[in-house]
């Protein structure tokens, strides 16, 4: 899984500057973070809405559940690029947390967050 991610962000920075009227990535970088998180939070919220149809076995919905779900992994990974920050990051982020309590690792989180 993580050769699929090591590509994508390979790919996604390659687009990053391209001419936005040739490259979707470009054309979000182009139109700045607000777009971007535009998209990011469409994307969660056309996930919710097919997770919810999959719960109540609509026909279909579970491919459309995972279709949703990696349109908003990519959004997150072009959101990510635009800040600076490394996919790694993240993947790290869960690694670090893995066999850990979940209940455990919020609490021992700044009140912050």
């Amino acid at each position: 899984m993580n050769d699929i991610l090591e590509q994508l962000a390979e790919v996604l920075a390659q687009r990053r500057h391209a001419d936005p009227a040739t490259s979707y990535v470009a054309s979000l970088h182009h139109k700045g973070l607000n777009k971007i998180l535009e998209k990011v939070g469409e994307e969660a919220t056309e996930t919710i809405l097919a997770a919810k149809d999959a719960a109540d076995d609509v026909e279909g919905q579970r491919q459309a559940v995972v279709a949703e779900t990696a349109d908003l992994w990519f959004h997150s990974l072009v959101m990510l690029s635009h800040l600076g920050i490394d996919q790694r990051d993240v993947l790290d982020e869960l690694a670090r947390r893995f066999g850990v309590s979940g209940l455990d690792e919020k609490a021992a989180r700044p009140s912050d967050q």
